[in-house]
């Protein structure tokens, strides 16, 4: 099914024409009828979520791209925008049952862990020279201050701060007795986080990522394993992935200092009410005082870190950004939440072959944010939303192939 949509910049019906998921495009019909924004009743199935001028945004700026937008209310778990787009045209597979390596936007996540198990402090301060390196292992880090607190490490992205605190964490022996038990610990507290397995989403086909436990662990590397074997999870990659819709989730968790509501995309009504699963609040296992540190190091990569983009606004945006390495261009990632201390959108973008997660990701979280908080965009946001349509990896990637 194809429709054209409304350009926001020249009120202009676009020449682009794209394919969008069904549940779009009902939407749209159902708004269209009713004149509502909410679409308050509608008899035969229960009125969608998804915010129609987000949509529209969502799908402006995925032109050219691969790759997905999702993001939620925190207070409810509602999808107030999923938008995907591939070289097939939209795809909710992407958003929901894809499974990224999520590179840095993890980061959070890992901080809640090593908080909660006493293992590092707020000032716990990790010298980094220029990447980490043990024996013949060897990962860069980009130029910044050193030694870096926790909350100064989540605003550069530190590599070398998070892969040092997750072997403290496997390597504790007196803590934990053994490597089994100090993965198992890791292992619960980021499925308590929504990580791991599918959400529960009232769409068909969602799958979960991969948190490695033991059991898998014992199976992959059937010669045995050892702390190093698996360091890369602490920065993202290796034997951790997740979708999309679960980095959202994440960022809601985050965003609510430790609960979140299972994601979905039908309203709960008088006429047509939710099953209690998606109206039951989901705590995770990470300490109300290890959220205060992760929350203001999220701020902080906005005001002085790899998210400054951001920070141009009248609301505290939090964030994270991620690079996730893989075959090709690294993937472009971002998790975040607005504003601050009254979240009202929390949101994660994932930009395939998209470069570093400041110049694809934070941009377009950034841009759905305000219109969501604002009502509309700014003229410096509908001049980034120019740029980032002039930023078109899948384009590029299709043609190299040729």
């Amino acid at each position: 099914m194809v429709i054209g949509y409304h350009s926001k910049k020249s009120g202009k019906s676009s020449d682009n024409k794209l394919t969008m998921p069904f549940r779009t495009l009902l939407l749209l019909l159902v708004l269209s009828v009713t004149d509502s924004t909410y679409a308050q009743e509608y008899h035969d199935a229960p009125p969608l979520t998804l915010r129609p001028l987000l949509q529209q945004l969502g799908t402006e700026l995925m032109q050219g791209k691969t790759g997905s937008i999702v993001a939620v209310d925190p207070a409810t778990g509602e999808v107030l925008c999923m938008v995907t787009n591939s070289p097939d045209g939209p795809d909710d597979a992407l958003a929901i049952a894809t499974a990224y390596p999520p590179g840095s936007t993890i980061k959070p996540a890992q901080a809640l862990v090593f908080l909660s198990e006493g293992l590092v402090k707020a000032d716990t301060k990790i010298a980094c020279r220029n990447g980490f390196r043990d024996g013949n292992i060897r990962v860069k880090c980009h130029p910044h201050y050193s030694p870096e607190t926790l909350t100064g490490a989540l605003a550069v992205s530190c590599n070398t701060w998070f892969l040092k605190s997750y072997l403290l964490m496997l390597n504790d022996r007196h803590k934990y007795g053994s490597k089994e038990k100090a993965v198992s610990t890791w292992h619960d507290y980021l499925v308590s986080m929504g990580l791991g397995g599918p959400l529960g989403i009232d769409m068909p086909g969602e799958k979960g990522g991969l948190v490695a436990g033991v059991n898998y662990l014992t199976h992959r590397y059937k010669t045995g394993w050892e702390p190093k074997t698996i360091l890369w999870a602490g920065m993202g990659q290796g034997d951790i992935t997740a979708t999309p819709l679960q980095l959202c989730n994440l960022a809601a968790s985050i965003a609510n200092r430790g609960f979140f509501f299972t994601p979905h995309i039908h309203k709960n009504t008088d006429h047509t009410p939710l099953p209690a699963r998606f109206l039951t609040p989901h705590q995770t296992q990470a300490s109300p005082e290890a959220y205060a540190t992760v929350v203001a190091g999220m701020r902080l990569a906005v005001t002085k870190g790899t998210a400054t983009e951001l920070n141009r606004t009248s609301y505290p945006v939090c964030g994270k950004t991620g690079t996730a390495e893989n075959a090709g261009k690294d993937h472009s990632a971002f998790i975040g939440f607005a504003p601050m201390n009254h979240p009202k959108i929390a949101i994660a973008v994932y930009i395939e072959h998209g470069g570093f997660g400041a110049d694809m990701a934070a941009p377009i979280a950034g841009l759905i944010m305000e219109e969501y908080l604002k009502g509309r965009l700014s003229p410096r946001s509908l001049a980034t939303v120019k740029r980032l349509e002039r930023m078109q990896p899948l384009e590029k990637r299709v043609s190299s192939t040729k």
